[in-house]
């Protein structure tokens, strides 16, 4: 991680970590450091009441450096990847902080192949961004223009139609987070019957006890309405979970798994969070599986590098490199429903076969300037061996750094709940010690 950009971009609280100041540096310097005089950046953002902010300061960076902007309003942040790519624009900005709460923000770029900027472009950008005011500023007819592209998000629309099939006889919920796929969950499920529901954001609601990162009210309209499966996203978009007719948790490791099988994948690339149960699915398949730090941006280096279709996260982000360069939670959501039409048979025995382990997962408040002493602090380091030979190999532990929040992320996976559980919070106390 940089200075300004995280595992997923530059993220934080609007106008505290993450200022209208800083999203004009940062407009400027990547127009800039892209090296973009008089070319044209599409962007995107999700529906946080500071969007709109955001979006004209990013704005004006960008034109002061010389290029024009097309505002493609409320769209997930696949779609501003997918239109780079498809509509020849030289770079692409999602202004969206994820499955963040409502008052955060964030801002992440995109390269002219609709992939996500480097670890070197980014120290460029940061480099320009500490030095913006060296960055000669456009005058006369170079200044760059801003207009609206509102009609672009209809071809990332038919793009996932494409790829879709019909659903037959199935019913089905949809929960859109009040976020991006509350522009676009209803035209591309509308073949299906879904019935779509928190797709009505206000600027505050996005990801507000809805979405897939709180999905106990879609687990109980699901089995209360009698739906055959529902899907969720997060306020961007790119996430998917699904929970089955019983209310239960489809994660990204089954949805992973599942369509592998689906697809006719050989290998799959997925992060250090996956449960021990995928490693074991693939392997009784003949599929391989590399493994990467926690973040989507890692598993899609590995995509490209090993030349790998299909990867993602146990959080949702599932990356399809035949159909999308980022995570598209609602590409997932088409597949999956493909599946549940193909085989015809109950959500909860087509994603059952991947089995679960218990896995305990807490968070530990640090600020970014504390994670790295924690992380390299001889008694947590010593701890965490400790808990490594009481497993003994029937579970494991990891401890990390949040690349998009201000947290230590404790994780254990393991054959018995209880023990995972105490092991946990003892590690947490420990940390908590070093404060």
């Amino acid at each position: 991680m940089g200075k300004y950009f995280g595992t997923d971009g530059v993220r934080g609280t609007a106008n505290e970590d993450l200022d209208v100041v800083l999203a004009y540096k940062i407009g400027l310097a990547a127009a800039d450091a892209l090296n973009l005089n008089n070319r044209k950046i599409i962007i995107g953002k999700d529906t946080r009441i500071s969007g709109d902010m955001f979006e004209s300061a990013i704005s004006a960076g960008i034109c002061a450096a010389g290029c024009d902007v097309i505002l493609a309003g409320v769209v997930p942040t696949p779609a501003v990847a997918y239109l780079v790519k498809e509509c020849g624009f030289d770079a692409g900005v999602m202004i969206s902080a994820s499955h963040n709460h409502a008052f955060d923000n964030g801002i992440k770029i995109f390269g002219p192949q609709g992939l996500k900027l480097s670890d070197e472009l980014e120290d460029i950008i940061e480099k320009s961004i500490d030095n913006y005011k060296n960055i000669k500023l456009k005058t006369g007819e170079y200044i760059g223009t801003v207009k609206r592209g509102d009609d672009l998000i209809d071809k990332y629309i038919k793009h996932i139609l494409s790829i879709s099939r019909n659903i037959n006889n199935k019913k089905i919920l949809i929960d859109c987070a009040n976020g991006s796929a509350s522009q676009t969950a209803d035209k591309i499920f509308t073949g299906t019957g879904a019935d779509i529901i928190n797709n009505k954001p206000d600027g505050l609601n996005i990801n507000n006890k809805c979405g897939s990162t709180a999905l106990d009210n879609l687990k109980e309209q699901v089995k209360l309405g009698g739906y055959d499966i529902g899907l969720a996203f997060d306020g961007d978009a790119d996430r998917c979970l699904a929970v089955d007719e019983n209310g239960e948790l489809i994660c990204g490791d089954k949805i992973i798994c599942i369509l592998a099988e689906y697809l006719k994948i050989d290998a799959v690339a997925v992060t250090k969070l996956s449960n021990m149960g995928l490693h074991k699915f693939c392997a009784e398949r003949n599929i391989r599986v590399e493994e990467t730090d926690v973040g989507d941006r890692f598993v899609l280096e590995r995509m490209l590098e090993k030349d790998i279709k299909l990867g993602g996260e146990q959080s949702g982000h599932i990356i399809g490199l035949d159909y999308a360069s980022t995570g598209d939670g609602q590409l997932a959501g088409a597949l999956i429903l493909d599946i549940l039409n193909k085989y015809n048979r109950k959500a909860s025995e087509i994603f059952g076969v991947m089995r679960v382990y218990p896995q305990v997962s807490l968070n530990v408040r640090a600020e970014n300037g504390r994670k790295r002493e924690i992380m390299q602090d001889e008694s947590v380091k010593n701890y965490l061996e400790y808990i490594k030979d009481k497993l003994n190999g029937t579970g494991r532990v990891l401890l990390r750094p949040s690349g998009t929040e201000p947290l230590i992320r404790i994780m254990l996976e393991g054959e018995d709940l209880e023990i995972i559980t105490v092991y946990a919070e003892q590690i947490k106390q420990v940390i908590l010690k070093t404060g």
